[in-house]
This record gives C-alpha cells, sequence and structure tokens, in this order.
C-alpha cells in the first residue's frame, strides 16, 4: 500500500541499491506510506494527491541517505552527533513538521478558528428566519433600517429589540 514505487524512489538517490538496501528501501516507503495516511488520511493508491507521492519519496529518501540520523560524522576521534530537531526521529524514517501539517492539509483537516453560533442561557429559540419576512413577526427576525430583509435575531414578542 505505499504511495511511491521503489523505482520512484531509485530515482532520486545517486547510487544503485544492493540488495540489503533494496529491502530497506522498500520498507522505508511502506512506513513513510503509513505515516502519511495517519498524519494525512488513508487515500486510495491510485487517487492520492501528487504531493502525498512526493513527500513519501522525500521521507525515503532522507533515511536512505542517512539511515542514523547523523548531523555530524568525524572520522578522526570517531565523533557522532545528532540534532535535536530530529529528536526521537533520528535514525527512522519521519515526517518534519511542516510537511505533517501539510499532509493534514491535503486531507481537509485545516488547523484554525472558526465560527460557532451561541445564545444566551434560556433563550426562547422561534422559528428560523425566512427570507422575505418583514418586521418583528415572531420569526426571529428584526427590523432594519435601510430597508432590506430582516435582520436574523431572536426578537421578543413585546419588543423587536
Amino acid at each position: 500500500m505505499a504511495y511511491a514505487t521503489l523505482d520512484d524512489l531509485k530515482g532520486r538517490l545517486d547510487w544503485t541499491l544492493d540488495e540489503d538496501e533494496l529491502r530497506i528501501a522498500a520498507t522505508a516507503l511502506e512506513d513513510a506510506s503509513d505515516m502519511a495516511a495517519t498524519y494525512g488520511r488513508e487515500w486510495a493508491v491510485d487517487s492520492a494527491p501528487r504531493m502525498v507521492r512526493t513527500l513519501v519519496l522525500k521521507a525515503a529518501s532522507r533515511y536512505m541517505r542517512n539511515p542514523g540520523g547523523y548531523t555530524q560524522s568525524r572520522a578522526g576521534d570517531e565523533t557522532l552527533a545528532w540534532n535535536d530537531e530530529a529528536g526521537e526521529n533520528a535514525g527512522t524514517v519521519y515526517f518534519a513538521r511542516e510537511e505533517q501539517d501539510l499532509l493534514a492539509e491535503l486531507a481537509g483537516r485545516r488547523p484554525g478558528l472558526t465560527s460557532v453560533p451561541i445564545t444566551a442561557w434560556g433563550t426562547n429559540l422561534r422559528r428560523p428566519y425566512r427570507a422575505g419576512a418583514k418586521g418583528p413577526t415572531g420569526d426571529g427576525c428584526v427590523p432594519v433600517d435601510y430597508g432590506g430583509d430582516p435582520f436574523p435575531l431572536y426578537d421578543d414578542a413585546e419588543s423587536p429589540w
């Protein structure tokens, strides 16, 4: 159920993969595809957005180029270092925070603000607004000064305000 093929990944790497590397690359593609479905949604392989394929290939090729997740390596005194940015993901197939956000957006899950209608406690909800209704008719609308359609606001039977 990989969103990209092994041939696609081979095209992004600048060396010929041996037998062990081919096995690791296939597993990396599966892992990246599983994570793409987790951060985004489970798309059908043939109808997934192209960007999902791109992100899967990017994560898998990042892993294949640097399976240990090193950010620094020295031959003398054998110094190795990892970057805190990757954190616990160093040495694994992972998506960066921006890539995770992009997958969520591709899946239609956009974080942000939304408006939610609220009413005061004990409000007597009347019939909803009807287009074309005029005046405080008990239908949940109040008149407007400019002569247009009434404004949908829960009115009072004694006073329009």
